[in-house]
């Protein structure tokens, strides 16, 4: 398959596409604006349907409504976005709704600044919104990967009949790469919905119904026991993650996303300059790939350093509950749109030698 130079935000919009979406509800912000921009024509081409709603509150609404009935469908936008977005995402994942949610971050709080961040960790991972459930959540590192991971959301989301959370950032969305398409999938070959999917009638001949509104407490009880055992079977299965030169590594770089790409070459640097450096780089930040932690030697690691554009740091706090205080953790940060380099990495370790 030949190669394209392509927009990582323009590269998630085509993968959407090809893994078998046919409609999109969003509205624009920045950085990720040209995802809902690709799709009001794509889509079109395909057969599918576009809706730029009078707001997100509006378009994640619009997006459980047409997922309900079977048809792969996604959103996307950005931190302030998403936090509008928050209550319908509830929905998503009470009423278990297989749907897509493309977010690409960028620098707060609040309105913040448009430039690359990653401080939507927390909001993400740990609480997408009220309720106390958890999305799965895919963390792309190029352009690449994230028309991967944005291809294989889909097929997750139908698995396990959950909205799937790929949490990119200002930089993916925007840099441009020359990476390999997935091909498209004919609709014919995708999972059958029919035993669940709305606009449909049970055996009886009474009418289907999807409901989020569990009329007793014992009843919401034990969909949040269905629930909790759904993630358990994703932190069994389904932890996803890349090592790099971790055999022998003493000092080890904890990092997701577009800054485990800028660790990944400060560790060759150090490297080079005789200092056992590695990489361990979560893929799923939920399930959190605890795998990869659990079989480490502590008694050869001296350090472990959790990379992220977040400060105060959110990341880390998930290598702390792996590491389970077997090594020293030293976050290293920037913030607010300031990209992280490999000095600041380098200069990190270099300091606990």
């Amino acid at each position: 398959m030949s190669k394209q130079f392509i927009k990582g935000n323009e590269a998630i919009a085509e993968a959407a596409v090809r893994a078998g979406c046919r409609f999109f509800a969003g509205y624009p912000i920045t950085p990720q604006t040209e995802i809902p921009e690709y799709l009001s024509k794509r889509l079109f081409e395909v057969g599918g349907n576009f809706i730029q709603g009078e707001s997100e509150i509006a378009s994640v609404f619009m997006v459980y409504g047409v997922a309900a009935t079977g048809i792969r469908s996604m959103t996307s936008s950005s931190g302030p976005g998403l936090a509008l977005k928050s209550e319908g995402i509830s929905f998503l994942a009470g009423g278990r709704i297989p749907s897509v949610i493309i977010n690409v971050v960028r620098g707060g709080p609040a309105i913040g600044t448009i430039q690359p961040a990653q401080q939507d960790y927390f909001s993400a991972v740990k609480a997408p919104a009220p309720g106390g459930f958890r999305c799965f959540v895919l963390a792309p590192k190029s352009v690449q990967e994230a028309a991967d991971l944005v291809y294989k959301a889909f097929d997750i989301a139908d698995k396990y009949r959950t909205p799937v959370y790929v949490l990119a950032d200002g930089m993916i969305g925007n840099m441009m790469e020359a990476i390999e398409l997935p091909p498209m999938k004919d609709l014919k070959d995708l999972p059958s919905k029919e035993d669940w999917r709305y606009n449909k009638y049970n055996e009886d001949g009474s009418p289907r119904i999807l409901n989020t509104y569990c009329p007793t407490p014992e009843m919401m009880q034990e969909r949040n026991l269905e629930m909790e055992k759904l993630y358990k079977e994703w932190e069994e299965n389904e932890q996803l993650w890349e090592e790099y030169m971790i055999e022998d590594a003493e000092y080890i770089i904890c990092a997701y996303g577009s800054s485990a790409r800028i660790a990944k070459t400060a560790v060759k640097e150090l490297r080079s300059e005789g200092i056992k450096a590695g990489l361990i780089r979560p893929i799923t930040l939920f399930p959190f790939p605890g795998k990869a932690f659990e079989k480490l030697d502590y008694n050869g690691i001296k350090h472990i350093f959790s990379a992220e554009m977040s400060i105060p740091p959110q990341f880390i706090e998930d290598v702390k509950l792996q590491v389970l205080g077997r090594a020293p953790v030293t976050p290293v940060c920037t913030s607010g749109g300031v990209i992280l380099e490999t000095e600041h990495i380098i200069k990190a370790v270099k300091e606990k030698l």
